[in-house]
């Protein structure tokens, strides 16, 4: 499963967490534009003593004691780092075991880790080579060099390569039955076939802005294969791993008979202990999310960005195409990280980095550079919380060696009524639309409110605080975090970026889509249900004197109740708790089960009303108890409304 964990702090991934019942750009876009000062410009020009990256011995030191304390209190059970400098290979150390079972340590020359999304930097890389060679433009339609699967003409402008390169084509989210396999029998597949039968919908005009989209990159790998003429396996190989010596990578799946040996298993804990788990594949998504690659191999292709594309004697890309693909092309406000094109870029201490990151359910990966610094960083973990520990990793490192100037915080006065337009409820742009996936996203929210004449996310011990320090821009409060927003001419808030989760932007969430909209709502109609059952237990005496019409409409009423909750605890603890891995591989027969439960729900629901009716028509009970019979129909509207916005009303797969 290839899927970008964006350079979340630990404080957001907690906020992430608990509200969150499962588990996660382009030039010629309109860009936001301000005369306030930047964060960097009110730098002092005192910086804090460095330590010397120079002295290896140092640096093997400090590694060390990061490593094997993130280890320990992440449940790592192996990990791989590789730093290079100035064209050469600075530290190069496995930790822990590719094999515990076997008792085999990590060895950074010859072990394969998974490296999930950091592969689009492959197949991006893989692009520009062509770029450069005349075969590919970047602003042209990406339907001029697909041959078996068509792009719809959703909006007036079409895709571009540049679009692909930057998540800004527009495509909604999708995977769920789909996007990964754990049976080898299912692969090779067929990278075109795939993206024909599961292209997602176009929800938003190409260049508009960021929705990160593993579709998106697929179908750049494709682009290069149809263009290239050579399967996307191959070109990587020929073109990429070959003239950087990369003898222990590859896009291939599973990993070629060669390098079987040495790729590093995949651990999950379980009772206190690490258990193996089978590895996941992207199948016909492998351009987004394929590679296994070692550390030393890794050093190589960071040398070759760091160095415009040279290694060697080899040169993978001319300078100035490393330069335009290392340059911001898609940027949401000027004085915020840009999104280059393959990489993201994040602001290290007052350094300017490109990144790109990857997760799976088994392996965590964090490629660094700092073309300034000629510094480039990669680490990755077989297990564990791996996305902190490659987090807290960089920033120590940064810390150490290129410690942060101090800051002058700038001035920006504005009045908590003024801030008031920020506030409420944020929904990621890399979300579903048209399918189940849809529901999945139900509880993935981030609330932002004012505190004073401060914007403030989550609360208590997690609570990060924002200060304004320019039109749209706030700066966390001892911390290093920045926060942008979009607005519209009638300064409407379109836009969120959090620097901290580039690239996932997010966007208000309209009041049908918020949980503190449904929530309420189910809730009262969990309470009418059990009203209605509790109701006609103790009134079984009285319902047997009722006419046969009565009698009926009660029973209906019970019925309808008791499937209504049935369906909504079914909906909570069955779907959401569904197994992430067992949720993108394969659509399980519980959930095709599942699905026929609302439809029930569905035609009782309109039953129940013809009833109301003729509760109202005949004058059955009191008036008191046909308003409560009519009152528990509408509670049945609810829930049934409720399942037909999320799409869990049929069967709509992507």
């Amino acid at each position: 499963m290839s899927s970008y964990k964006g350079k979340l702090s630990i404080k957001i991934m907690l906020l992430l967490l608990l509200v969150t019942v499962v588990a996660a750009c382009i030039v010629g876009a309109q860009t936001h534009s301000s005369a306030a000062p930047s964060v960097s410009n009110t730098l002092s020009a005192k910086p804090e003593e460095a330590a010397d990256l120079n002295d290896v011995a140092q640096l093997t030191a400090f590694i060390d004691g990061i490593m094997n304390v993130h280890m320990d209190n992440f449940k790592i059970p192996g990990a791989v780092i590789s730093i290079v400098k100035d064209g050469k290979s600075l530290f190069s150390k496995g930790y822990g075991y590719s094999n515990i079972k076997d008792g085999t340590l990590v060895d950074p020359e010859t072990n394969l880790f998974r490296i999930a999304s950091t592969t689009k930097l492959f197949t991006r890389t893989a692009v520009m080579q062509l770029v450069e060679q005349g075969k590919l433009d970047l602003d042209t339609d990406v339907n001029t060099y697909l041959k078996k699967a068509t792009i719809p003409n959703t909006y007036s402008h079409p895709i571009t390569m540049r679009h692909l390169m930057t998540h800004t084509a527009g495509f909604e989210e999708g995977g769920v039955g789909y996007q990964i396999t754990t049976d080898m029998k299912k692969l090779p597949g067929s990278i075109s076939e795939t993206l024909a039968k599961h292209m997602p919908a176009r929800v938003r005009p190409p260049g508009e802005m960021i929705s990160y989209s593993n579709y998106g990159a697929a179908l750049a790998g494709l682009i290069v294969e149809e263009v290239s003429g050579m399967a996307y396996n191959d070109y990587i190989q020929k073109y990429i791993f070959d003239p950087l010596d990369m003898k222990h990578a590859t896009v291939q799946e599973p990993v070629p008979a060669s390098l079987a040996p040495d790729a590093v298993l995949g651990y999950a804990r379980k009772n206190g202990q690490f258990v193996t788990k089978p590895l996941t594949f992207e199948g016909g998504f492998r351009p987004a999310g394929s590679g296994s690659v070692s550390a030393d191999d890794m050093a190589h292709f960071m040398i070759a960005h760091l160095q415009n594309g040279r290694y060697g004697e080899h040169q993978i890309l001319k300078p100035e195409t490393a330069k335009l693909m290392h340059s911001p092309s898609f940027q949401f406000d000027k004085r915020l990280p840009a999104t280059d094109l393959g990489f993201f870029e994040e602001n290290l201490n007052g350094l300017r980095a490109i990144t790109h990151g990857g997760a799976d359910e088994l392996f965590n990966t964090e490629v660094s550079l700092v073309p300034d610094k000629q510094i480039g960083i990669f680490v990755s973990y077989s297990g564990g919380d791996g996305g902190a520990a490659a987090r807290g990793l960089s920033q120590a490192f940064f810390d150490r060696y290129f410690p942060a100037q101090e800051a002058i915080p700038p001035q920006s006065a504005i009045l908590e009524s003024d801030l008031k337009k920020y506030a409420g409820s944020y929904q990621f742009t890399r979300r579903n639309h048209s399918d189940i996936d849809k529901f999945f996203n139900f509880l993935t929210k981030i609330s932002i409110s004012v505190a004073g004449n401060q914007l403030s996310i989550g609360s208590g011990a997690e609570q990060q605080l924002f200060t304004p320090i320019g039109p749209d821009l706030f700066q966390e409060v001892a911390g290093k975090h920045q926060m942008g927003f979009r607005t519209d001419a009638a300064g409407k808030v379109t836009y969120l970026f959090l620097d901290e989760l580039n690239p996932m932007p997010l966007e208000p969430t309209p009041l049908i889509d918020q949980t503190m909209f449904w929530l309420p709502l189910l809730g009262i109609s969990v309470i009418m249900f059990i009203s209605v059952l509790t109701g006609f237990a103790y009134r079984r005496r009285e319902i047997k004197q009722m006419s046969k019409g009565q009698k009926w409409a009660l029973r209906l009423s019970a019925t309808t109740s008791a499937w209504g909750l049935a369906t909504i605890v079914a909906t909570f603890l069955v779907v959401l708790n569904m197994d992430l891995i067992v949720r993108l591989s394969r659509i399980t027969q519980s959930l095709q089960l599942y699905l026929v439960m609302p439809i029930i729900l569905v035609g009782l629901t309109v039953s129940l009303l013809v009833l109301s009716v003729l509760a109202w028509k005949n004058k059955y009970w009191t008036v008191l108890k046909r308003v409560h019979y009519t009152l528990v129909a509408l509670s049945a509207v609810t829930v049934s409304m409720f399942f037909y916005h999320w799409n869990l009303l049929g069967w709509h797969f992507g």
